[in-house]
């Protein structure tokens, strides 16, 4: 993803991520509300859901599993821990001392440019991170 992007991000955080999973996480049904919005606002702007895939792992999000066949359906794409994403993390990670899922949630942020949207129940940390980041972040609260 690079900073020319002109469609807008909906990234996931762990919980976001949890709660879609199970239909038995008290969140699910929210969560599921603020996919389908994102879907029918986007309707022709090309809108990406994207997962940092260490907030995957931290979700317990395995593709193969067939539980996750409701996430697989949305076509959630993955934003890598490369050796790119990876020197961003760490720096983040550094500087606010946070969690590594968290610190590539940052970097992920930070690569996408704007627009770009948040859904998380850490939204403090999530602005926190917008704003260590110096990016117009929309954080949308589970």
């Amino acid at each position: 993803m690079n900073a020319r992007r002109t469609s807008p991000v909906v990234v996931f955080d762990n919980e976001a991520v949890q709660a879609i999973r199970s239909p038995a996480h008290p969140k699910h049904r929210r969560v599921l509300a603020v996919v389908e919005a994102m879907l029918v606002r986007s309707r022709g702007t090309g809108a990406v859901p994207l997962v940092p895939t260490a907030v995957r792992v931290e979700a317990g999000w395995d593709r193969r599993d067939v539980q996750a066949a409701v996430l697989n359906r949305l076509r959630v794409k993955d934003h890598p821990l490369d050796a790119s994403a990876a020197n961003e993390a760490a720096a983040i990670r550094a500087a606010l001392d946070i969690s590594v899922a968290d610190a590539h949630l940052g970097a992920a942020m930070s690569a996408l440019g704007a627009p770009h949207v948040v859904v998380t129940s850490d939204v403090a940390d999530v602005r926190r991170l917008a704003e260590h980041l110096m990016t117009q972040t929309t954080v949308v609260r589970l």
